[in-house]
């Protein structure tokens, strides 16, 4: 290997293993290139390795342009020297690659850039100019130092005002790329994060536009052009922008950017498989393959419309039916049944044909675990008890832990769901390849690795806490069952940290039973291929592909119901299928300040609710009149929620404190205070109290409750302390209670794991205050809303922005239920968001303020407003 796991194969190479029909998953880099196996344990020390890789931009970052330039250190000093090297123009920052190997790598981000012009050129301070002719002058406040010496490593960070200076060896380009600098500077620097995107997008559609396919790049004079569009090359973590032609011979991609080369061609001829593929949730991408069996792609393509996507697949489509036999489920599996395809490559068909790809480190093809023995030293396949039960999911292989999870899913209000995390993400994926994949892991962590007592140290180890753990449930990846053994390896002499015990992160520990990681490897292979499973495999491809894998199979086999779709209940989706035909029921005006939190009793008729004005208000639906109003101080109380039994209500307050009302006895039962400032935000889960202030903390309190409302008062013991760098306005947890998001009012969204109460993410995600956050109903996504007026959807395993959304206003709170969401805006306004066409599906009128807060039962049939027009509405839906 070269260092990087090549997830995605080049044509060529696609040529070249159809010569040895390996059955080893090619890995990939993300340029294309094609490598060898197992590498040098002393590779990072050679020449480059790789060098500069998309994966040293940020996240939906594109690459624009690169010109061959010296970097002047100490200008006009007797200490000054060049060093050579390529400067590279990219939407969010400049990167600066030198050609020497000892040098690291520049990555200074636009953002942090205070001047920009010519080098020497005259002008006030802050203020940015033009270019004529000369070197360019950079002044910024930070900078990314990468691979120095060219060592994979965490990135290293320098603070503080610099000035560096960069001369192209065309001076006559210095004012055009100056004007472009100053245009990405200008989008880096708008307020709002989706102005940005919308205006980088313009900047990249604009160069598009203003180039097309080289017909020049055709194999031959004779083809004939079908169809020409734009797209995006996808590779894991990141796509590249560049033009799309196809002949009635070739499909070619031509990158904007010219990298890492002119053009990928792939003759028609040689495509076997060809697939339409979701990307970023939305039907645009286009998946091809030129082998039967690989893992990997030839190519995978994101267009910009669904119509071009279309098009390109019918007329590949239409050229495999008069070369190529078609190939279904039906008909793979006649072959597996029949002794044609191994174990293996039946699984590599089905991963393939339920939309996974190498590609998408979200939808990364799945395998099972198939070995339970990883301790005795020897492995016997012609013993049963080798093996793990193949007809249940990894989270009911541990009776004991299925039985707790049992109990809560018995509890656990609608949707009900038993595991809190999947059998796959992106996270898991380079969990398993960070030694083959580091940089991977680095741009998917902002230029860090995980914690060294997390990494992938051990097979025995990783197999016994996906038994017993109480948040993973993972399965294996593909390479488990190949040929290449350079991901249990430390070929690279990679720095991954030392545990707590202060051994270093170095190759992964074996079981055993195996001698190398070889023989490892061909044991696994053995035992995939063995009687055993052969006679079990369709009872695992029934839960994670089949019909086990929702309604009462799923339940039956202890599955869960796994995605968002599938966890919302009849009744749930025909709620939302009608969330846009919501109407006004009846509004009452009942405080005299904004409203700012609603709970409702378990029956439905008395509304809570807490207003700026101090008072906690208690009202009857049924009568429609108000019943209490109850004031702890003279603050403003910010949110409340209601105990399990509908006996309590808590409050929590500008003052500092949180208050405890029995409604039983009509009076203050206990005040809680824990902290400096103004607690923001309550939550409360199975006996534990959570609150969010301004004073930087979110604490977590164990409460035991009073056995007699009134008469005694809670106990209550501060169990974690999750500290923020700024005040924290809002708070949510999923709904098993293991994950807590909070928001903070510089932006940034926070994911925690509150099983450890160790930070997972950190998210920059909104420019201003996070008005709102809360999980999706599976717990795999976050939704955030802020001041800026995004709508960000986060992934929590990875901490991955992957979808953006803006409005002309601030949503101030929301509900969704993974595919839609209800949001309250600032002008008064309800909104239907359809996130996956990425659009306002209705506008509801409502209030004459800003809707401040949002309440939705669990059946999602009742829906209570309130706003700073100090009204409640009541909202029905028509169905």
């Amino acid at each position: 290997m070269t260092g990087q796991a090549r997830f995605h194969r080049g044509a060529e190479a696609c040529r070249a293993s159809r010569q040895c029909r390996s059955r080893r998953p090619r890995a990939a880099h993300p340029e294309g290139r094609a490598g060898s196996g197992r590498g040098s344990r002393h590779a990072s020390r050679g020449v480059r390795r790789g060098g500069f890789s998309l994966l040293l931009l940020n996240l939906e970052e594109y690459y624009f342009e690169q010109h061959r330039a010296n970097h002047i250190l100490h200008k006009g000093s007797h200490h000054e020297r060049k060093i050579r090297g390529s400067l590279k123009i990219c939407s969010k920052s400049v990167i600066f690659e030198p050609d020497s190997i000892s040098q690291p790598i520049i990555k200074i981000p636009l953002r942090d850039c205070i001047k920009i012009g010519k080098h020497g050129e005259n002008g006030a301070n802050r203020h940015f100019t033009k270019a004529k002719s000369g070197g360019i002058s950079l002044i910024f406040s930070q900078v990314y130092f990468i691979k120095e010496h060219n060592v994979v490593a965490p990135y290293k960070i320098e603070r503080g005002k610099m000035e560096y200076v960069f001369e192209l060896d065309v001076p006559g380009k210095v004012e055009d790329v100056v004007e472009t600098l100053l245009q990405l500077h200008r989008a880096s620097c708008l307020d709002k994060l989706g102005d940005q995107t919308a205006m980088i997008t313009a900047i990249l559609q604009s160069r598009l536009a203003r180039t097309s396919f080289d017909k020049n790049r055709f194999q031959n004079i004779s083809e004939k052009l079908h169809m020409e569009c734009k797209a995006e090359m996808v590779t894991p973590l990141v796509t590249n922008p560049g033009h799309v032609c196809i002949t009635d011979t070739n499909l070619y991609f031509q990158p904007l950017n010219g990298y890492p080369k002119p053009v990928v061609q792939i003759t028609l001829q040689d495509v076997r498989r060809i697939y339409k593929r979701r990307h970023g949730l939305m039907p645009l991408g286009l998946e091809v393959f030129c082998t039967e069996d690989d893992l990997c792609s030839d190519i995978y393509l994101k267009f910009y419309e669904p119509q071009d996507r279309d098009d390109l697949y019918f007329y590949i489509a239409t050229y495999l039916e008069h070369h190529v036999a078609e190939h279904t489920a039906e008909s793979y599996m006649l072959q597996w049944q029949r002794g044609h395809l191994s174990n293996y490559q039946y699984l590599l068909h089905l991963n393939n044909l339920a939309d996974r790809s190498c590609n998408d480190l979200s939808q990364y093809p799945v395998f099972p675990w198939i070995i339970h023995d990883y301790s005795s030293s020897e492995l016997d396949l012609s013993n049963p008890g080798t093996f793990r039960d193949l007809s249940k999911p990894v989270g009911a292989l541990n009776k004991e832990r299925l039985e707790r999870l049992l109990t809560r899913y018995q509890e656990m209000p609608e949707p009900k769901f038993m595991y809190g995390s999947h059998y796959s993400s992106p996270g898991y994926v380079l969990f398993y390849l960070v030694r083959i994949a580091p940089e991977y892991m680095l741009c998917l962590q902002n230029g860090r690795f995980d914690n060294a007592d997390r990494m992938f140290n051990s097979i025995a180890e990783t197999w016994k806490n996906c038994l017993d753990g109480a948040t993973d449930f993972k399965e294996l990846i593909p390479e488990f069952y190949g040929n290449d053994v350079s991901f249990l390896v430390n070929s690279l002499k990679l720095d991954l940290g030392k545990r707590q015990g202060g051994q270093m992160v170095d190759d992964v520990e074996l079981p055993p039973w195996a001698t190398s990681p070889e023989d490892f490897l061909q044991k696994s292979k053995d035992a995939l291929e063995s009687n055993y499973v052969s006679e079990h495999l369709h009872e695992w491809i029934d839960l994670i592909f089949g019909y086990k894998q929702k309604g009462s199979d799923a339940v039956g086999a202890h599955n869960g119901e796994e995605s968002f779709e599938d966890l919302t209940e009849e009744s749930k989706t025909l709620a939302w299928n009608n969330i846009t035909k919501l109407q006004l029921h009846e509004h009452y005006k009942i405080h005299k300040e904004a409203v700012t939190g609603i709970t409702v009793s378990r029956n439905g008729s008395s509304v809570f609710t807490t207003s700026q004005d101090s008072t906690l208000k208690m009202f009857s639906k049924e009568s429609k009149m108000l019943q209490r109003s109850i004031s702890f101080s003279n603050m403003a109380l910010s949110s409340c929620l209601l105990l399990p039994g509908d006996a309590t209500v808590i409050t929590s307050s500008w003052d500092n404190n949180v208050y405890f009302y029995s409604i039983a006895f009509g009076r203050r039962q206990d005040t809680l205070m824990g902290h400096d400032d103004a607690v923001s935000k309550i939550c409360w889960h199975d006996n534990r109290l959570y609150s969010a202030s301004w004073d930087s903390t979110v604490k977590v309190w164990s409460g035991v409750p009073a056995e007699m409302p009134g008469t005694k008062r809670h106990h209550f013991d501060l169990l974690a302390e999750l500290e923020h760098d700024v005040s924290v306005d809002t708070i949510s947890l999923n709904a098993a209670s293991t994950l807590l998001v909070s928001g903070t009012k510089e932006g940034t969204v926070n994911i925690w794991d509150l099983t450890t109460a160790t930070l997972m993410h950190q998210i920059p995600c909104h420019s201003g205050i996070v008005c709102d956050t809360a999980f999706s109903p599976d717990s795999r996504h976050v939704l955030s809303t802020g001041a800026d007026g995004c709508l960000n959807v986060i992934d929590v395993q990875t901490g991955m922005l992957i979808s953006s959304m803006t409005s002309d206003e601030p949503q101030r709170c929301f509900v969704w239920d993974g595919n839609s969401v209800l949001s309250g805006s600032q002008s008064g306004e309800l909104l239907v968001w359809d996130l996956l066409g990425a659009k306002v599906s209705e506008r509801i009128q409502g209030h004459t303020g800003a809707v401040t807060c949002i309440w939705m039962n669990e059946q999602c049939s009742s829906i209570i407003t309130g706003g700073e027009d100090r009204q409640i509405i009541f909202w029905k839906l028509q169905y």
